[in-house]
């Protein structure tokens, strides 16, 4: 394919995923304070109970002006496939307040604010569900995210091989059935190299002493092994977040002893993977069932 037809494709994709009407929640919580501290709810849309519960994080590079509402119709779509859903919302980068320059692209990501709620989010997700949506089975919990909501449910999954000096560490592992990253940024070294996302990686990290000390506690292939279940689901034709990202996980993951799921879909690019109308999505919800069932 040229690069001509691949930016074609590329549009139509985009265009295809962000043209869904957002899809309102049947209920939404607060796990804190701030107003992007908040989890949408979705219920089976089959009525069903006892539904493995779907943790959803958005991407969008870790950036303010991306929030969870592109990701409603995906979780619409999971609740009809007989999931329930919560659907996280967290701080992001360039915000107002945060020193934006009038027209600059958005800083990517909130040090510590980012992963303090992610973390949080997760933390509280057992008890908001069994309060908010009794058709959940808290038992069985899978998160899956996309792009960089794909690197934070990593992140998720592997708060336990943290420094215990860490403020997300965790002493066990989560309770989770298992981890499914759509395009994720996955490998921050390879993400850098490649400059994705207009360089959202560097922005997270910052410069200079930080940056590598932010990196070993925020790079999912530092955090290596897991010992969670995970599947990475990865477009063969994505120009966002390139292919090379997911294959470095994968072969960091090996070499540790960790052997990941590894789904390539060819002639696919980023956004069918959260597009309803998408053959990709509906691999997404069959990666997402053989973990949760």
């Amino acid at each position: 394919m040229s690069d001509s037809a691949a930016r074609d494709r590329d549009v139509a994709e985009t265009e295809s995923a962000l043209a869904h009407p957002v899809v309102a929640p049947d209920r939404t919580a607060s796990y804190g304070d701030h107003p992007d501290q908040v989890i949408d709810f979705y219920a089976p849309r089959d009525g069903r109970t006892g539904a493995p519960l779907v943790v959803l994080l958005h991407g969008g590079a870790w950036r303010a002006p991306y929030d969870r509402a592109h990701v409603s119709p995906l979780a619409d779509f999971l609740a009809r496939r007989g999931f329930a859903v919560a659907s996280v919302e967290y701080r992001r980068g360039g915000a107002e307040g945060q020193g934006q320059e009038p027209g600059a692209d958005p800083v990517a990501g909130r040090w510590p604010e980012t992963f303090d709620d992610v973390a949080a989010a997760l933390d509280a997700v057992p008890a908001l569900a069994a309060r908010e949506l009794p058709e959940a089975d808290v038992r069985r919990i899978v998160v899956t995210g996309h792009s960089a909501g794909g690197h934070l449910a990593l992140w998720a999954a592997a708060r336990h091989v943290l420094p215990e000096g860490s403020p997300w560490h965790l002493p066990a592992p989560p309770p989770l059935r298992g981890v499914v990253a759509l395009a994720p940024i996955a490998d921050f070294a390879t993400a850098v190299e490649l400059g994705v996302c207009g360089g959202a990686v560097s922005q997270l990290l910052g410069e200079g002493g930080e940056s590598e000390e932010r990196t070993a506690q925020a790079d999912p292939t530092a955090l290596l092994p897991t010992g969670i279940a995970t599947a990475i689901v990865h477009g063969e034709e994505d120009i966002f977040v390139p292919l090379a990202v997911s294959e470095a996980y994968v072969d960091a993951a090996a070499k540790s002893g960790e052997m990941v799921g590894f789904t390539l879909l060819g002639d696919v690019g980023h956004f069918p993977l959260i597009d309803p109308l998408a053959d990709a999505c509906a691999i997404v919800a069959e990666e997402i069932t053989q973990l949760a069932w």
